[in-house]
């Protein structure tokens, strides 16, 4: 019974194809010694074949199967070939001559094209002594699971249920977990996937036999069975996966081939592109390295615009997984390190296609195979579309707008303009500290910004009640342009007027160049105490002012308001001078950067 079954379900799998290889293959036929449900567990098998035998290759045979054939022979040496085998009890005693008609895509060797033409046998001993026409050493292969069976063809009667509950017995547990996941995945089952066959599983089998017009028994037919693993490994279909084996990289691993095609290395990354219109990025992940390389990558890749800073993140002493979500994309990385190498793998796939997704991502978790070999760092010699925002040819994540701030008191409390707050999913200090709104004063355009996790700033704004004298030296420090500069700059100018253009009392007007950047930025009197914060540029009632009119709040007015909010800061009225030298290493001390993030 269990030969019969085998053999059925292969005859199956092979009946069930879809488009064949063409014509060429007429001139061959092969001996089909298994079938397997997934790529990985196809893959695993054929090496185990690919260790003992010679022609040795491995399809895509449809509906989610994937067929192990030896050849391709002539006819004559195929029949010899294959009562040897068996003889020897090598192959499965269901194997047989197939004449590769549903063979589709192939998966293995990797790289090579397919045979058509019939291979020689070649002459080996036999354990007498004698020479035999066979590829095959004498030792036997590891015993094989049973394959989860396929949906049958119309002629093949279904199972009664006594039949149904036999062919279910024999399924292996991983198999039977194989049928519970598929359950789960068609919404019918909740419980443990454990192969354990309780009453939980038998319901969720009813449930589906009702949802798709079978008799309700509890016991999945083969027909039956085939049906539900059909429909679960669809989703896969289009992709083209395929084992790639990057000897640059020293990474073996399932790529979508149908969906993405290399592109380029960029080390420590050989990059997988989109080739239509689905827009998803494999990166294979190689370099030499230690511990401390390792952390430094786990920190760079969550700066990168592919890795959405909202997700679940795992790092252990020598690996690490990000993954990460947003209304665009959903990306999942994967690197570790095993003997001064570092590898690991990406994937970037559009947001809302989660269950094509997961499946895909559990093939590649599945298939990725560390092999000899590193990826060279010389290996992409620089071009011509380098850039400071690129990192290995992948963007750093930006923010939708930076602008410039300063600390008001010791636990890092920062004082901003309210310009940069926009549409924020979150705002950041120095890019690395995230922070809350803690008051905001849309008048005067000031917005107090709270850290997520106190700092000890170097420097703390001393805001100057004294009235300045006209015409008198002044410096914004800000980022005029955003974080494309490490550290921040200072501008200088001169104070030209006490009020605005329209005689406002809360506002100084400066004669100073200024940048959109420098917006929130601290503006120091040439005694260091800040005269007030620096607003954002807006030209008046459609007219265009000069570059070099730029206007500040006015100290007082910002202490004012800062009070009523209980906001409590440093004053002075003591006037003095303190040379640009000075002032220049100072001032960026208190100075800071705020980014609005997606």
């Amino acid at each position: 019974m269990r030969q019969f079954f085998t053999r059925f379900v292969l005859v199956l799998a092979l009946a069930l194809g879809g488009s064949s290889m063409t014509n060429a293959q007429e001139a061959g036929v092969w001996l089909q010694v298994e079938a397997q449900p997934t790529l990985s567990a196809a893959q695993e098998r054929v090496r185990a074949y690919a260790a003992q035998f010679q022609d040795v290759s491995g399809y895509y045979l449809g509906s989610g199967w994937y067929g192990i054939a030896l050849g391709p022979y002539s006819a004559a040496d195929a029949d010899s070939l294959l009562r040897d085998l068996l003889a020897r009890r090598v192959i499965p005693a269901d194997s047989y001559i197939s004449d590769g008609s549903t063979f589709q895509q192939q998966f293995w060797p990797i790289g090579v094209g397919s045979l058509t033409a019939p291979q020689s046998l070649p002459n080996l001993p036999t354990s007498t002594g004698q020479t035999a026409t066979t590829d095959v050493i004498a030792a036997p292969l590891p015993p094989v699971e049973e394959p989860v069976v396929v949906e049958p063809t119309p002629e093949i009667p279904d199972e009664t249920s006594r039949e149904a509950q036999a062919s279910e017995e024999l399924l292996s547990g991983p198999q039977k977990q194989q049928l519970q996941i598929a359950l789960q995945w068609a919404g019918f089952y909740d419980g443990a996937i454990d192969g354990a066959y309780g009453r939980g599983t038998r319901n969720s089998m009813g449930a589906w036999q009702e949802a798709n017009a079978y008799e309700v028994t509890g016991i999945l037919t083969t027909r039956q069975r085939a049906a539900l693993m059909g429909a679960y490994n669809a989703v896969l279909n289009g992709l083209g996966l395929q084992l790639v084996r990057d000897d640059a990289t020293g990474i073996e691993l399932q790529i979508p081939t149908e969906v993405v095609a290399f592109s380029s290395y960029e080390p420590p990354f050989a990059r997988f592109t989109a080739k239509g219109d689905l827009d998803a990025t494999v990166l294979l992940i190689s370099q030499q390295g230690d511990q401390t390389r390792l952390f430094g990558l786990y920190e760079i890749l969550q700066t990168l615009e592919i890795m959405p800073p909202n997700g679940p993140r795992d790092r252990s002493d020598s690996s690490f997984e990000i993954e990460g979500v947003n209304g665009r994309i959903h990306s999942y990385i994967y690197a570790a390190l095993t003997d001064g190498q570092i590898k690991g793998f990406a994937l970037i796939w559009p947001a809302g296609d989660e269950e094509r997704r997961t499946r895909l991502l559990a093939e590649m978790k599945a298939s990725f195979t560390p092999i000899p070999g590193v990826l060279d760092p010389g290996i992409a010699a620089p071009g011509e579309d380098q850039a400071v925002d690129l990192i290995s040819g992948l963007e750093v994540r930006q923010p939708i707008l930076s602008r410039s701030g300063f600390f008001i008191d010791a636990g890092g409390t920062v004082l901003t303009t309210t310009e940069v707050l926009g549409n924020c999913g979150y705002l950041t200090i120095d890019d690395d500290h995230v922070a809350s709104v803690a008051y905001r004063d849309d008048v005067l355009g000031l917005a107090v910004l709270r850290p997520e996790t106190p700092l000890a700033p170097i420097g703390i704004a001393a805001f100057q009640t004294g009235v300045p004298r006209l015409q008198a030296e002044v410096a914004v420090s800000g980022y005029p342009y955003g974080g494309v500069l490490a550290m921040p700059a200072l501008t200088f100018g001169r104070l030209a007027d006490l009020r605005g253009l329209n005689g406002e009392e809360a506002v100084k007007r400066l004669d100073m160049v200024a940048q959109p950047g420098d917006a929130g930025g601290p503006v120091f009197d040439n005694g260091g105490a800040v005269l007030g914060m620096l607003l954002p540029r807006v030209d008046l009632n459609g007219q265009v002012l000069p570059p070099e009119v730029s206007f500040s709040v006015d100290a007082p007015a910002i202490i004012a308001s800062l009070t009523t909010a209980g906001v409590t800061v440093q004053t002075t009225d003591q006037v003095s001078f303190m040379p640009p030298e000075t002032l220049t290493r100072e001032a960026p001390k208190m100075t800071v950067l705020v980014s609005c993030w997606e």
